[in-house]
């Protein structure tokens, strides 16, 4: 035969050196909750993953910078939670307290704000309640989307003053693109980058993040906002589209592994760079099975995430970023 594809597989080096897609931990983005207790807390949903404190966060940006990995993306959980999300906002939020620590102390760690108010509401959806006409149950109620786009303009603008590198609006509300990138502007961070959750869907792999954060909504659900998961190719473009045009930066698609094909259109259509989001329920199955004797999590984890930038993500957002890193670094002493 002259054609023999497993010449190029018989040694690691070899494999490394033919292999079309890399996988390299400055391409990860680290997930950070924080809280405003001084100690550590693990979440039981989410072996591994604790909430931190304003220090023990900055501790945990100073590891992932060692390791290779640049980037971080703040999720807040205030003490106080009220139902317009006011801490979101606040000078002294729990967000921008650790946005300016991680910037005074560990300058080279890109910080990324997550900007929404579920976690800083005392309903938890993504911005004040507005009741619905003619329905009643769980669908009597949503998001008033326009009274959300002040609101989480104004965390934007409140993120970049405390020193934010991005901001993440991830509502999933009309125009909150637009509505952020001009009170950045109008604010004086017209160099401020947007990476939009631009294709957010309404899943059920949100579950343990809702635990972390304590963000599960107390009345409805957020099927009137987020996306979808039938919706299809046609509403993925057309959200990604919009927020394109609005002035998003980057786009992501959340969550990434139910949607790589989602995920590898939007690579197709757009030239802006593409974010995944390796969300909570996906880093939960694969530890969950890694404990149970099932899978191979380390071998797992790498191929996940080697799926995720083969079907088009220039970054991911994972849960499994610290260790993988590590991995990563042991694989590339061997060669």
């Amino acid at each position: 035969m002259q054609d023999r594809p497993r010449r190029l597989r018989r040694t690691p080096a070899l494999r490394a050196l033919t292999q079309e897609v890399q996988l390299h931990p400055s391409q990860f983005i680290s997930p950070l909750f924080v809280h405003e207790r001084g100690d550590v807390t693990p979440i039981a949903t989410m072996p591994g993953v604790s909430r931190h404190s304003v220090a023990s966060a900055v501790e945990q940006a100073r590891e992932a910078l060692s390791l290779g990995i640049p980037s971080v993306i703040l999720f807040g959980i205030p003490d106080h939670k009220d139902a317009l999300g006011t801490q979101a906002y606040a000078e002294e939020g729990v967000i921008q307290r650790v946005t300016r620590a991680i910037k005074a102390q560990v300058p080279g760690v890109t910080v990324i704000a997550d900007t929404c108010l579920c976690e800083y509401t005392d309903h938890g959806h993504c911005g004040p309640l507005c009741e619905v006409p003619g329905l009643s149950g769980a669908d009597a109620w949503t998001v008033d989307n326009d009274a959300s786009l002040t609101l989480l303009a104004q965390t934007a603008v409140s993120q970049a003053q405390a020193g934010a590198d991005v901001v993440a609006p991830s509502a999933m509300m009309d125009g909150q693109v637009a509505a952020i990138r001009a009170a950045l502007d109008e604010a004086g961070f017209a160099h401020i980058p947007v990476m939009s959750y631009a294709v957010k869907y309404a899943s059920a792999y949100y579950g343990p993040f809702r635990d972390a954060a304590g963000s599960a909504p107390s009345v409805g659900h957020r099927a009137g906002y987020q996306m979808n998961p039938a919706g299809g190719h046609r509403e993925a473009l057309r959200e990604a589209r919009l927020d394109a045009e609005q002035g998003a930066d980057t786009l992501m698609v959340k969550p990434a592994l139910a949607y790589l094909d989602v995920l590898s259109l939007l690579r197709r259509e757009f030239d802006l760079p593409v974010v995944a989001y390796n969300v909570s329920g996906e880093y939960a199955l694969v530890k969950a099975a890694a404990q149970a004797g099932y899978m191979d999590e380390r071998r797992t984890v790498l191929e996940t995430l080697t799926g995720m930038r083969r079907a088009g993500a220039d970054a991911i957002i994972t849960y499994h970023a610290l260790d993988a890193a590590r991995w990563l670094q042991e694989e590339q002493v061997r060669l």
